[in-house]
């Protein structure tokens, strides 16, 4: 799995750079103490995971992240706690206080590669499989419309019958292949061929209107230009 870190403390990179190096499955490329350096390299090297700082002084980490228009998991890496769960609502694998043990890394690591095994699963399968009570029932990547988050479970939103699933949104999202379904809002995430009509504000899928927030408009564009 390869990575880069992002921080603009040189000390805190060393520490990233060092636990990474214990974790066999996880490729440290590169380091960058100035973010539009990052981003540069990833417009020519593409990653699969992130270690972002947020409190950076020429960019936020946040603001990093959401202007790139592949994302690849991010852990983010701070001393502050008020930006947890803004960093979950964009899918954040992990959010690590500063300072972070090597145990604490390793599991953040494991969740991600976790999730990255179930992204390449789903770009070669035709279907995946969602627990629903005690059961696990097929469900086809063609049938899906959207998917809708409400607290503690998502429902699958499918051709003809709704599946409601016990998990949290991220992990719903990570087993989904990225090149045919688009977040658009906080709570839904929708399939691209599905989407009859895109307005500002909202796309409809089957007469149902789904809203759009600000925050996924230009990754929702961008899907849609590709």
């Amino acid at each position: 799995m390869k990575a880069i870190a992002i921080d603009d403390e040189p000390i805190a990179l060393e520490i990233v750079k060092s636990h990474a190096a214990k974790v066999p499955f996880l490729d440290l490329k590169a380091v960058f103490t100035d973010a539009f350096k990052a981003l540069d390299y990833l417009q020519k090297e593409p990653v699969d995971l992130i270690f972002l700082d947020i409190k950076m002084p020429d960019i936020s980490g946040i603001d990093f992240f959401n202007s790139l228009r592949k994302k690849p998991l991010v852990i983010f890496t701070t001393a502050y706690s008020e930006h947890a769960v803004t960093s979950f609502e964009l899918d954040a694998v992990d959010y690590l206080l500063k300072p972070f043990s090597l145990s604490r890394f390793l599991k953040g690591c494991n969740k991600a590669f976790e999730l990255y095994n179930f992204r390449n699963t789903a770009e070669v399968s035709d279907h995946l499989y969602v627990k629903t009570g005690y059961e696990q029932v097929k469900v086809f990547y063609e049938d899906i419309l959207y998917l809708e988050a409400s607290g503690n479970y998502v429902t699958f939103v499918l051709k003809d019958k709704n599946v409601l699933s016990r998990s949290t949104f991220i992990e719903a999202i990570n087993v989904l292949p990225e090149n045919k379904f688009v977040r658009v809002h906080r709570s839904f995430v929708v399939a691209v061929s599905k989407i009859n009509k895109v307005e500002r504000q909202q796309v409809t899928i089957n007469k149902t209107a789904i809203p759009v927030s600000e925050a996924y408009v230009g990754e929702l564009t961008a899907i849609l230009n590709s």
